[in-house]
């Protein structure tokens, strides 16, 4: 027989994308997901393959050192029987010169870029040739993968969706906003891959780092670390919380992951500045999803951040409700992190599913800036001692607040408090744009038998202040929005439930703060000495808070925090009650003419109403959307917006893929900042 010469061949990326369900990836390089079965053809001159002469085998390497013990080479031949458990090829069907063989890796790959060589050989003949790359993913539809997730719907959502929403804003007053995930845009799949080749655990050890690029666990993990750059390890963005971003990008200005992570490449692998905690976890949950690892951002409402560990976070206030600071424990109005869903086999059986992971820099575990991942069942039921950091990520949603009063003779005063940490976890549901609360997926019910059980196991005292009914109490509460632009009015209403006539000052202050529970200067104030409850009453006492007055000192996180102190002479008891209010920005209109169909032009109108008294100078819109515009389309308007009048644009755009899509907008200005909105569009296919 004449050898068997290879002539051309096709990796069928468009086909083989289809089916993996990786077609928005592009159809230049081939993708597929472990587990799952891809087909080449393979066309040869002179003469076909026949099957008892001709020997087919392919060999499959990735990372630096490929070696078969680490599992980042295979060496497999062509045929009926393949081995069950490693990589296989099969003919499919002949047809002439050509032949199609299908491939197939077992569940447990490594992921990554392997390149692809098939040997021929004929007698003692041989001939190898390299016939390309392609990069394997984590497989969320394969039951034997350690990312499986059974149902279609959750898969469609933390998989493949490109868009989703970010939950911010306070706990009373919880707000979306949109966010581009964009992890099957141009490149960032090979962005992702260089973040892996950039950790320090790659550079320290390539091959073992390769060999453990199979497991969810291990990647979360460097993943978690790579976000952000606080270990000199060249990660993707650096954090800044003080309000001074005019040497990057503030955090409330991005729209979507796609951008940063352009950046970061653009720029030879330095941060991007800045990010803040939902930043990060958007960037880690693009990378998670992009890999095929299911992920969800998460948000913690008045998270706890516990410096020391004790489950308690004081708070120290003088007299007049200022914070006198002397604990770094803080109280983050909301703190997101990411979920991603594996099996935990290296855990006792029970702690599949969720696992919390979050990038942004905190505290060191293991001697670097990571947080997980951490089984969210563990977080529920107090096992503290399972791998990762369990602990911290208890405090988040279970430490207790003490106020402290400190008195002009620096005797503090223990204030009685009821539970307000971990409220309202919430996180974006599946396949709409609503919130789901998952508060129950981290604790027990308040007050239940076994949240006592969970706080006995992980030695954490509750405190038994429980908001008792007798007594006096203390609340603040808002008549209606507060409007950016606009003064508004906040009530303390003080209820007292006992047969006595009660005497007390009442202080009421109001300040500007960011979302991390630091505050700016004061805007509001009211100091009542003489406040007299009758037997079983309530009081509404309201303290108005004026623009002029706020919104010099607004920071972007539009939030003002209102402390109130009651102070019972009789007994010298005080009560402390905080509210923080969000200041509601503009809506963003958003109009589509034309019919949304793929590969045709569509015109989006724009529009703003400038709320504020003053004119807004140096406007920017922001707009993109995957699949939508081609990146980010950036408009600056050239006159200033007066006061009440309309910033508009308009778009004009192709859409790329069918499908419902987001259409995401930010604006800038020099006084209104990080104003977004979105609007759905479902794009029709493109007529065969």
């Amino acid at each position: 027989f004449a050898d068997l010469v290879l002539e051309t061949w096709d990796l069928e990326c468009e086909r083989n994308g289809r089916e993996h369900r990786t077609a928005e990836m592009g159809c230049q390089q081939l993708v597929v997901r472990r587990g799952q079965p891809f087909t080449i053809t393979l066309h040869f001159s002179g003469r076909s393959y026949e099957e008892g002469v001709d020997k087919l085998a392919f060999n499959v390497e990735t990372g630096p050192c490929p070696i078969e013990t680490s599992g980042t080479r295979s060496h497999f031949a062509v045929t009926d029987f393949p081995e069950e458990s490693g990589w296989s090829a099969v003919v499919q069907q002949q047809d002439g010169g050509s032949l199609s063989v299908s491939l197939c890796s077992p569940p447990s790959a490594r992921v990554g870029r392997y390149s692809l060589t098939l040997e021929t050989s004929t007698g003692y003949q041989g001939t190898s040739c390299h016939i390309g790359d392609f990069v394997l993913l984590f497989n969320a539809w394969h039951p034997e993968d350690t990312v499986f997730l059974r149902d279609e719907d959750e898969r469609c959502e933390y998989v493949l969706s490109q868009q989703g929403l970010i939950y911010q804003g306070a706990r009373d007053y919880i707000t979306s906003t949109p966010w581009n995930f964009g992890q099957f845009e141009d490149d960032i799949l090979s962005i992702c891959l260089k973040l892996l080749d950039t950790n320090p655990k790659f550079l320290r050890d390539q091959n073992r780092d390769c060999s453990r690029r199979n497991d969810p666990v291990y990647i979360g993990r460097v993943v978690s670390a790579m976000v952000n750059c606080n270990d000199e390890d060249r990660g993707v963005l650096a954090g800044r919380w003080d309000n001074h971003y005019e040497d990057g990008m503030s955090p409330m200005a991005w729209i979507g992951s796609v951008d940063i992570l352009k950046r970061w490449k653009k720029f030879g692998c330095q941060p991007v500045k800045y990010g803040q905690c939902w930043v990060f976890a958007a960037v880690a949950g693009a990378f998670m999803r992009c890999l095929g690892i299911p992920s969800r951002v998460v948000t913690n409402y008045n998270s706890a951040h516990d410096t020391n560990g004790n489950l308690v976070i004081d708070r120290y206030l003088n007299e007049t409700g200022e914070e006198d600071r002397r604990s770094r424990d803080m109280i983050w109005n909301f703190h997101c992190w990411v979920e991603s869903w594996m099996a935990r086999p290296d855990l006792a059986p029970g702690y599949d599913g969720w696992q919390a992971l979050d990038p942004t820099p905190q505290e060191k575990s293991e001697g670097v800036f990571c947080c997980g991942p951490a089984p969210v069942r563990a977080i529920k039921e107090g096992d503290l001692q399972l791998k990762y950091d369990i602990p911290f990520i208890f405090a988040e949603v279970n430490a207790d607040v003490v106020y402290w009063v400190v008195q002009r003779d620096g005797t503090q005063k223990k204030s009685t408090h009821s539970s307000v940490v971990g409220k309202n976890i919430s996180t974006k549901s599946v396949g709409r744009d609503s919130r789901e609360d998952i508060t129950h997926t981290y604790k027990y019910p308040e007050g239940s038998d076994k949240e006592r059980e969970v706080f006995a196991k992980a030695e954490h005292e509750t405190s038994s202040l429980r908001e008792e009914d007798e007594g006096l109490h203390l609340k603040i509460k808002l008549s209606e929005g507060a409007n950016n632009g606009c003064d508004f009015d906040v009530f303390a209403v003080i209820n007292n439930n006992t047969d006595t006539e009660r005497v007390c000052r009442l202080m009421l202050c109001a300040r500007t703060a960011s979302y991390n529970g630091t505050v700016g200067p004061q805007c509001g104030m009211k100091d009542l000495l003489n406040v007299t409850l009758a037997p079983w009453t309530e009081q509404r006492v309201p303290l108005r808070v004026l623009y002029e007055k706020y919104g010099e000192s607004l920071t972007q996180d539009n939030l003002i925090k209102v402390v109130a102190l009651l102070t019972e002479y009789q007994t010298g008891d005080i009560i402390v009650a905080v509210r923080d209010v969000y200041i509601q920005n503009p809506e963003i209109k958003i109009r589509i003419l034309g019919e949304p169909m793929q590969k045709r032009k569509l015109v989006a109108e724009i529009s703003l109403v400038n709320p504020l008294a003053v004119p807004l100078n140096n406007c920017v819109f922001v707009v993109e959307g995957s699949g939508l515009t081609d990146g980010q389309q950036i408009k600056e308007l050239e006159e200033p917006v007066e006061p009440q009048a309309v910033a508009k644009f308009r778009l004009d755009f192709v859409p790329s893929q069918a499908g419902l899509r987001k259409l995401m907008v930010d604006f800038e200005s020099d006084k209104l900042t990080g104003v977004k909105g979105y609007r759905n569009v479902i794009i029709a296919p493109q007529p065969k």
